[in-house]
Parts: structure tokens; C-alpha cells; sequence
């Protein structure tokens, strides 16, 4: 009946000649919750809020000059998170001396102040007494954010409130030129992509030689394979916009574990290298399989045991209180407590590893004569030495990686690009024996020219006489 007024009503304005009334329409603004009308954030989880004895969130809106306590008449809230799509997406707290800001605007989009230099505390968790930088915010549209009340504890066990938000990675579009672009989304992945085919190509050439299968050629092996494992892992960390947060946080994990197990093949090599040069009887009647399984259950199960306990770590205990500095990507990345425990196990490797250097340096210091197993171990334990520097040095400058500076990790963009070729040139080509190994292997029976087959008076090193012998 309405329609057919209007109708009616129209109809007789056109033919009386007169203007068309204007019919007034106004719209809600759609306001996006994160939880249920009754629920509240406790820990990146929804809970009922009146287990906490407080009201849920009700929508606050400000001015777009900031002002807030602004009136819009007609609004509506819905429930949900945002769908990011390919994005990711992270939490925003708005708390006492925090330097974030949220500002729910008239037309319901969210504008977020990120403020450079603090000066003065709110007066409340509202957030209405405060000074706003009007250079630094961005606004998030409809469908890229939702916002919640929050509930946190103190350092003092107590329970404040703040108000908080899920919002979507914003897209800001970086033009080809930019060199951080090239940087970080060109040169570090054929970084990547080069020190992996390095290390691929260390790995299979200690495992096709039979000559180079012994207890050290396999734990360099092991080794190799850790640390591309931990470059394909890395490299998924570059491309963050392709990804989710739970493949992130997995990535993490992927990177970190591989690269705890590397340290700590490094410190069985060092260990063996040690233990070999202070013992009286070299020839002992346990095999180098043996010992290689010895070692690689020493090794995965100290790995393992501390990817599990940095795994709860960070599920259990490192909570997402908005008063400790929180990760970059706070539902993505693993975070800090998680990381310190897979890395404090390196720094303690590498302490061990300074040991066993120091030690068989003063016992090969002492030794007058070597016998064949001693010529062989010194290449073994040079190898040793070279590549912990190398590992070491790449390890400092991740760790500076994480520092708020781009000339840190573009250090460590020159560091990881150098780390592969320079272990590949260590462990196989600064090495006469491998390349002696390499050119009869592959060129001295199917190569015609001349010049491919290995040079008659290029002698063997240690034992490559008694190898000839033998076949």
C-alpha cells in the first residue's frame, strides 16, 4: 500500500507540473564487532564479558578531526572477523601510554593514529585526551577491520581494558623502482634461490662419492640439507602478502628448527673432530654408521625437544599482552619468547664449538708426528673452523635482522647470499681431494677431451693411494 501512495503521489505531481519531493533515505553505518554482542577479547579469545563483571563494547564514534563522543543517529553492528583474502591480518591495541590510537569515524570506517612521540597519558581507556598527529593514521574501509573491547593483565596482575581491533594488512603499493622493492622482493629470493642450489649441490656430492661417505661426509651432508631447508622456509617468509598467518607461523618454525639442527650437527662434528684427537686408540671397532646414528639421535632429539617446548612457549606463556612489545605480524610471526628459546641453544653450541677449537688446537699444537687418521682429521677439523666462522657470522646478522632498521637487514640479504658459495668453496672446491674425486668421477671414462681428465701429475692427497690400491 506504501509503494502504491508513492506511486499515487508521484504521478499526480508530475501532472500538476510541480518538482518531484525529495524522499528522505539515510542509511545505517555498518559497524563490524569481532565477537558476539555479549562477548569480549581475553587473550586473543571471545569470552563472555560478564565473567569479568563489565559490559561488552558499544561503538564510539569521533569526528574526522578527532573529537570524540560524536552523535550518528542510525548505525548497526555486525559480527565478525574481517576477510583478509590473500592479506594478512594483524591486532591493534588501543590502551593507557599506548602509541596506538582507534577512531571509529561517522561513516564507519576505522582510522588508526600511529603516534611518533608520546607526551602525555589518557585519562581513560577511551582514549579522549590525547594528542593526535593528523600526518601519521591510516583508514580502514568497511570489511578490512572489526573492533572489541579488550581485557589484559598488568605487570602487576590486575585487569585494565583497552580497546582493540583486527584489521588487514593495508596495501601500499610500492613502485619498481623503490630499491627497497628490489631489494627485498627480487635480490633476496635469487639470493636464496642461489645459496639453496649451493647447498643442494654440497649435499649430493658428499652423498654420490663414495670416497667422501664417512662419518664427517655425512654429517656435512645432514648439515647441508638443514640449512636449505631453512632457505625454502625463509624464502616463504619474504612473500608475507601471499600467505596466511598460520603458514607464516609454520615457516618460522620450519626456519628456526633447521637452523637449531644445523648448529647442533656442527657441534657433533666438533665433538667427534675433539674426542678423536684426545684419544689414544684412533682405530676403534664402532663403524661410522654407528657413530652417525649416535650422533643424529643426539642431535634431532635435542632438536625436537626444543622446537616442542618453544612451540608451547609461545602458545602457553607468551600471551598477547598488549604491554610488551609485540611481534610484527602479532597473530603470524612465532613470538619473542618462542624465538629465544631456539636460539639460546645456538649461542651455547657456538660456546661449545669455541671450546672444542681452542682444545684441539693445543693438542694438534703438542703432536710431533700424524698418522694417516690424524692428516685427515686436521682437513676435517680446518673444514670445522671455516665453516663456524661463516655460520656464525650469518647467525649475528640475522639476529640483527630484527632490529627497526632496513640497513640491518639488508645486511643480512649480503650475508645469507654469501653463506651458501662460501660453504659450497670450504667443504668441495677449496678441497684438492674432492676435486680429484670430481673430475675422476665425471669426466676421466666419459670425457674425450683432454683437458676434462685429471691431471697425471696432480698427486692424490692423504690415502688416495691406498683408495687406488684397493680398486
Amino acid at each position: 500500500m506504501a509503494l502504491i501512495a508513492q506511486v499515487l503521489l508521484l504521478f499526480l505531481t508530475v501532472v500538476a507540473g510541480g518538482n518531484i519531493p525529495a524522499v528522505p533515505s539515510v542509511r545505517p553505518v555498518r559497524v563490524q564487532k569481532c565477537c558476539p554482542q555479549t562477548d569480549l577479547m581475553m587473550e586473543g579469545r571471545c569470552k563472555n564479558a560478564t565473567e569479568f563483571q563489565t559490559s561488552s563494547w558499544k561503538p564510539l564514534f569521533h569526528s574526522f578531526q578527532g573529537k570524540p563522543n560524536f552523535h550518528v543517529p542510525n548505525f548497526v553492528v555486525r559480527v565478525g572477523i574481517p576477510h583478509c583474502g590473500p592479506r594478512q591480518h594483524f591486532s591493534i591495541y588501543h590502551y593507557e601510554s599506548s602509541h596506538d590510537r582507534l577512531a571509529l569515524l561517522p561513516d564507519g570506517r576505522l582510522r588508526h593514529y600511529y603516534l611518533q612521540d608520546y607526551r602525555s597519558p589518557d585519562s581513560g581507556w577511551e582514549g579522549d585526551d590525547f594528542q593526535l598527529d593528523h600526518n601519521n593514521f591510516y583508514d580502514y574501509d568497511h570489511g578490512l577491520f572489526c573492533m572489541d573491547k579488550a581485557l589484559y593483565k598488568t605487570d602487576e596482575n590486575t585487569m585494565k581494558q583497552a580497546n582493540y581491533a583486527i584489521v588487514c594488512n593495508p596495501e601500499v603499493p610500492t613502485p619498481w623502482q623503490s630499491t627497497d622493492f628490489l631489494l627485498r622482493r627480487i635480490i633476496d629470493p635469487a639470493c636464496h634461490g642461489v645459496a639453496l642450489s649451493c647447498y643442494l649441490a654440497v649435499a649430493i656430492i658428499h652423498f654420490v662419492l663414495q670416497q667422501l661417505r664417512d662419518l664427517v661426509g655425512n654429517i656435512i651432508t645432514t648439515l647441508a640439507l638443514s640449512l636449505a631447508v631453512a632457505q625454502v622456509a625463509d624464502t616463504v617468509r619474504i612473500f608475507t602478502e601471499f600467505t596466511s598467518p598460520t603458514t607464516f607461523l609454520i615457516a618460522d618454525c620450519v626456519l628456526f628448527v633447521s637452523i637449531l639442527g644445523a648448529f647442533f650437527w656442527l657441534n657433533s662434528l666438533g665433538y667427534y673432530i675433539w674426542k678423536t684427537f684426545r684419544s689414544r686408540n684412533v682405530f676403534l671397532r664402532i663403524t661410522d654408521g654407528r657413530k652417525y646414528c649416535y650422533y643424529s639421535f643426539y642431535v634431532w632429539s635435542c632438536t625436537i625437544g626444543m622446537a616442542v617446548f618453544a612451540i608451547f612457549a609461545h602458545f602457553t606463556l607468551d600471551t598477547t599482552n598488549p604491554t610488551k612489545a609485540p611481534s610484527p605480524i602479532a597473530q603470524g610471526a612465532l613470538g619473542w619468547l618462542g624465538t629465544a628459546v631456539f636460539f639460546t641453544p645456538i649461542a651455547f653450541t657456538i660456546l661449545v664449538n669455541i671450546f672444542f677449537y681452542a682444545s684441539t688446537m693445543q693438542i694438534i699444537s703438542r703432536m710431533s708426528t700424524y698418522g694417516r687418521i690424524h692428516h685427515k682429521l686436521k682437513y676435517s677439523f680446518e673444514t670445522f673452523v671455516k665453516i663456524l666462522v661463516v655460520m656464525v657470522f650469518c647467525w649475528f646478522f640475522l639476529l640483527m635482522s630484527w632490529l627497526p632498521y632496513n640497513g640491518m637487514y639488508y645486511a643480512y640479504i649480503l650475508t645469507n647470499a654469501i653463506q651458501g658459495p662460501a660453504i659450497l668453496y670450504i667443504s668441495v672446491l677449496s678441497q684438492k681431494r674432492v676435486r680429484y674425486l670430481l673430475r675422476k668421477a665425471c669426466c676421466y671414462e666419459t670425457c674425450i677431451f683432454p683437458c676434462c681428465r685429471p691431471d697425471e701429475n696432480e698427486g692424490p692427497e692423504w690415502g688416495e693411494e691406498m683408495m687406488a690400491m684397493n680398486q
